[in-house]
């Protein structure tokens, strides 16, 4: 277990630029705007290869005890107890404020180890900032810039040297057999409410407020022997309502998610049914080729006149993605959760399966044989051999002739012939058609002396018949 690091202090002190300066990522939403950070966001320092730590950035602590200034406090004050040691950020430039006050006199009374960190001193005399803190009786003091990294190392060794060598910190492993799932959706469907019912615990913060969850925040669990890897995302709205750069942040956040992941799980709200907002987050899963999810949500609200009216556009809404698995599901009282992660399991296994080449073939002689390609143009497409290029999302080469004039409704038929073959449900299934090069292309034919007399003959003979 590694031990853990914890960021401390009000808003706009700079301590997500903090975070990923120790990091060296740029995991944390980082935006002048105050309150930008809300949830717990944790990585790995090791800035120094012999003690690496786990930082927990944290948002900032405004006094308030309501809403979701109350919500990010109690995150933040989580964080910091069970923290090895807390790092209390302030601003070198505002000096003190009562609310560094108050947030000094809480820490000291949590029993943790502090360390003063004073921010932003990069422009302005670092002494007389150092001075201006020196009532709070630290014994020693660091004066740093986050953003230019000044005054980092210092600040390194100090940690390093006030940790233990074994922690309670849990890290993000590299595991590859830990299943990578991605909530996301559209703004308030319920994708932190469901993460925190997963993990047992308020992890995220959830509220009835559209945009609450600004991050994408990753945390492991292990449920009935199998590792995952859960992604709270922000929510995805059009592009035309998208105001605020933190909120354009948050969606490239979310987009980079999708990526990285290997399920994705996109949430509707049943009361609102398909919308055309959801319908563009599924397109953006289908332009990754991700393995795909679709969790109706807040089932449960619903009568069972309202059920089948939403069963019925639920149909007729998703009839583009007729391979994606359906489950009704209550992310806040709990139900349809083992359906949905079997449905997970059903898309990560089709996602990930590993074919051989000899079967591949098998595949595309049998479909040919069930159903010849039609003719077009004269002339016949010809399938020769195909073999399998690659997994998330299967991905399959057919080499022949004139596959070019294939026809769509003829491509369709292959991609359900291989899903109903290989039984892959819940991933989209690609295609890569390659022609073999004519090696008469661009050469002329050099007729004899002979062959040009009879094309002469024969060009007279049409003349005088027509």
């Amino acid at each position: 277990m590694l031990p853990v690091v914890a960021l401390a202090g009000r808003p706009n002190v700079g301590k997500s630029t903090l975070f990923n300066v120790l990091t060296r990522s740029r995991d944390a939403l980082v935006h002048d705007e105050p309150g930008v950070t809300r949830d717990r966001n944790y990585g790995i320092c090791r800035l120094d290869p012999q003690r690496p730590f786990l930082l927990v950035d944290t948002g900032g602590i405004a006094g308030d005890e309501e809403g979701l200034a109350g919500a990010t406090a109690r995150q933040a004050r989580a964080a910091a107890a069970e923290a090895d040691l807390v790092l209390f950020v302030v601003d070198g430039r505002e000096g003190p404020s009562g609310l560094d006050d108050e947030l000094l006199q809480w820490l000291r009374k949590s029993g943790q180890p502090v360390v003063l960190v004073v921010n932003k001193t990069d422009g302005v005399d670092s002494r007389a900032a150092l001075a201006e803190f020196s009532r709070y009786g630290f014994k020693d003091t660091f004066a740093v810039s986050s953003a230019h990294r000044q005054g980092i190392d210092a600040l390194l060794a100090r940690i390093v040297s006030q940790l233990p060598e074994e922690g309670e910190g849990e890290h993000l492993d590299d595991d590859p057999e830990r299943v990578r799932v991605a909530f996301i959706g559209r703004p308030n469907v319920g994708k932190s409410t469901l993460v925190n019912r997963l993990l047992g615990e308020e992890r995220m913060i959830a509220s009835d407020v559209p945009g609450t969850t600004r991050d994408s925040i990753a945390v492991d669990m292990e449920r009935e022997g199998r590792k995952y890897r859960l992604v709270d995302t922000a929510g995805i709205r059009r592009k035309s309502r998208v105001d605020e750069a933190v909120e354009k942040f948050s969606i490239v956040k979310t987009l980079q998610a999708i990526e990285q992941c290997q399920v994705a799980v996109v949430m509707l709200d049943a009361s609102e049914g398909v919308t055309d907002q959801d319908a563009s987050v599924l397109g953006a899963v289908l332009d990754t080729g991700r393995a795909l999810v679709i969790a109706v949500n807040k089932w449960d609200g619903l009568d069972s006149y309202q059920r089948d009216q939403t069963q019925a556009l639920l149909e007729r809404k998703l009839a583009f993605v007729p391979w994606a698995e359906s489950v009704r599901i209550s992310a806040l009282h709990g139900s349809g959760l083992r359906e949905l992660f079997r449905a997970i399991h059903r898309a990560h296994d089709s996602a990930t399966i590993e074919l051989g080449t000899a079967e591949v073939n098998r595949a595309l002689e049998m479909a040919v044989e069930s159903n010849p390609p039609p003719m077009v143009r004269g002339s016949t497409p010809k399938l020769r051999f195909a073999h399998p290029s690659g997994t998330n999302p299967p991905t399959f080469v057919i080499h022949g002739n004139r596959l070019r004039h294939l026809p769509e409704s003829y491509r369709r038929y292959l991609e359900n012939f291989f899903r109903k073959r290989f039984k892959l449900v819940g991933t989209p299934v690609r295609f890569v058609f390659k022609e073999g090069e004519n090696p008469f292309r661009g050469r002329r034919n050099v007729l004899t002396d002979r062959q040009v007399e009879r094309k002469k003959r024969l060009i007279r003979h049409a003349r005088r018949k027509g």
